[in-house]
């Protein structure tokens, strides 16, 4: 009986995306989550006791700015190496486009795959052949396990592939491949990267997305780990999701619908803060807030966007004393129903209506997005810097102020009788 850990996409020493903009912002807690994350790892695979490590890609995260991020990977895997533990890496499209990676000695308990075909390296002790390649160049678009060796008889034939599989929302194309195809090779396990979220393609043999080890932007939510596996004499495979990561990131949807007052919503907000600290063991989380549902509090707080966002920022602050960052407040509410005013004819009704669309999702917002931008390049530099200028290219962004907008023109232009 043996045990091995599946891990992949570490993106060691990632560089944060837009966060030094935002006021409050747990910028060096972020920055070095990936390290911690990583030395969950570490601490996991000893105190199971594990033969080896396999990492699908992305271990890096392209060029490092400077060497220290290679000393760290290295001060790592050398305690694994005082455990006894080997570790396998298939470079990922991220690895192969760092020049200073390939260059680096690594630890003799470290076997890196070629990139020009697929090898094989085998582990006498539990008796196990663990096949791979590597990425050689930043983009590969053909299945890379078709030219994956024959299992080897008698042991145990772990497969190690960096693939997009099928092709997955929000991950490039790289070294497509089909479960069929996987199958088809007689391995007892596949270890896949390269996708960010954990996902089990096949049970018998098992074929697993492990997922990233932290998330590293609002785009990855939930818990990020590794793939822990037992193999039995008899060959027989048992596995469970470990969870691994020190920050997780998270997207609240606060439903708003019935609500008479923006207080009253900003209470909702704290009752459901408190269930998803819960639901998250009261790991340190980075949350977007999406306020949705018709409201009586509607008008007030799209009229007054600013306020009502930092209200819920201080009750976050307030309910878990720091241990809750809120990244962003989208508020997307509507009035209620019953007390909706058709739109009036001519000017004022179109320019409700097109606004409605936009809103609705039923409307084009590329047009406004190229004149916003448009418009970007005439403000002065200073008003440049704001984090709402940089924006100016997010659809959510455009749609949160068409609805902010919407009330304030319907008082100012309806109120001076301007509705014929």
């Amino acid at each position: 009986m043996f045990k091995f850990l599946h891990a992949a996409d570490i993106h060691l020493d990632s560089p944060l995306q837009k966060l030094d903009k935002y006021d409050g912002a747990p910028v060096q807690e972020i920055r070095l989550a990936g390290r911690r994350a990583f030395e969950n790892l570490v601490r996991l695979a000893i105190a199971e006791e594990v033969s080896f490590v396999l990492i699908a890609g992305d271990l890096y995260d392209g060029d490092w700015k400077d060497y220290n991020t290679g000393l760290y990977l290295v001060s790592q895997v050398s305690r694994l190496r005082e455990a006894g533990i080997a570790v396998y890496i298939a470079a990922g499209n991220h690895d192969a486009a760092s020049r200073i990676t390939k260059a680096l000695r690594l630890p003799e308990n470290v076997r890196v795959f070629p990139s020009g075909k697929p090898a094989t390296f085998r582990m006498e002790g539990p008796g196990v052949a663990v096949h791979g390649q590597s990425f050689g160049t930043p983009a590969v678009r053909k299945d890379l396990s078709l030219d994956y060796p024959d299992p080897l008889p008698g042991l145990f034939n772990v497969g190690v592939l960096h693939t997009c599989a099928t092709g997955r929302e929000g991950h490039e194309p790289y070294a497509p491949c089909t479960v069929e195809g996987l199958r088809g090779k007689g391995y007892d396990y596949w270890a896949l990267g390269h996708v960010h979220q954990f996902e089990v393609l096949h049970d018998d043999p098992p074929i697993l997305f492990s997922g990233n080890i932290q998330g590293r932007h609002i785009r990855e939510t939930g818990p990020k780990g590794c793939v822990l596996v037992s193999v039995e004499d008899d060959g027989t495979t048992a596995w469970g999701f470990r969870e691994l990561d020190v920050i997780r990131w998270a997207i609240m949807e606060l439903d708003a619908a019935g609500s008479n007052s923006p207080h009253e919503v900003v209470e909702r907000f704290r009752e459901s803060l408190a269930h998803l600290l819960e639901d998250n063991e009261a790991l340190p989380l980075v949350v977007r807030v999406m306020v949705r549902g018709e409201t009586g509090a509607h008008g007030e707080m799209t009229a007054d966007a600013e306020r009502w966002t930092n209200e819920i920022r201080a009750a976050a602050v307030d309910t878990t004393g720091g241990r809750v960052w809120i990244e962003k407040v989208k508020i997307g509410t509507s009035p209620p129903s019953e007390g909706v005013v058709p739109p009036p004819e001519g000017a004022i009704g179109e320019l409700l209506r097109l606004i409605d669309e936009l809103t609705s999702g039923q409307g084009e917002l590329s047009p406004l997005t190229a004149e916003l931008k448009d418009l970007e390049k005439k403000l002065p530099r200073e008003l440049k810097k704001g984090a709402r200028v940089a924006e100016m290219d997010d659809p959510d962004w455009i749609t949160g102020l068409l609805r902010q907008l919407r009330p304030m023109l319907v008082r100012r232009l309806m109120g001076r009788g301007e509705t014929r």
